[in-house]
């Protein structure tokens, strides 16, 4: 039983390491990418919907994308989102199609960009704080009930704090890869 709750503590803090890969690869290090689209839904109906579900994307450029939505009538719609999403990128759009033009980074910008990875990184941090606090105290509840030992709490306890940080030195790591690929640019 206390293999499989460290499983399960062990799946969740994956879980959140790859969240964490998938936000950051959507800060964009000078060159245009698709990618700094993912996670931008539009209200296309009622529902919903991711932006490369809805138009096709191009990268013609090194520093432009291009949208184009497959039904014009939600253009509007694409370039709200795309302003609201803080991707500090100013959509044109000509009714048919809309440019994202990437300005090229320049110093102050790359350590902006750093500065909110940081913010993303202490959040996952938190998150993984927070998965070993839910798991410390369901495992002191089943002690408490008598299902386990004092010796196999200790044990859990142990073995859960290597996975919180080998999880945190992994995100870490990530963190210094990317800031090191902005700054390099």
């Amino acid at each position: 039983m206390i293999k499989e709750t460290l499983d399960e503590a062990k799946n969740d803090c994956q879980k959140v390491e790859e969240d964490f890969k998938k936000q950051i690869s959507k800060f964009r290090t000078g060159r245009a990418s698709v990618s700094i689209l993912d996670g931008i839904l539009i209200d296309y109906y009622g529902v919903p919907t991711p932006i490369n579900q809805l138009a096709t994307l191009g990268v013609p450029e090194a520093n432009l994308i291009i949208i184009q939505p497959w039904d014009n009538k939600i253009i509007n719609d694409v370039d709200k989102a795309i302003r609201t999403a803080n991707l500090n990128i100013n959509p044109v759009s000509d009714g048919k199609v809309i440019k994202l033009p990437i300005p090229p980074l320049d110093q102050q910008r790359r350590l902006d960009i750093i500065k909110t990875m940081k913010k993303y990184t202490e959040e996952r941090k938190t998150n993984v704080r927070n998965i070993r606090r839910e798991y410390r105290d369901l495992i002191k509840g089943m002690k408490d009930a008598k299902e386990i030992s004092e010796d196999d709490e200790k044990r859990f306890n142990d073995e859960l704090q290597k996975i919180i940080d080998a999880t945190g030195e992994r995100i870490e790591r990530i963190e210094k890869d990317k800031e090191k690929h902005i700054l390099d640019d």
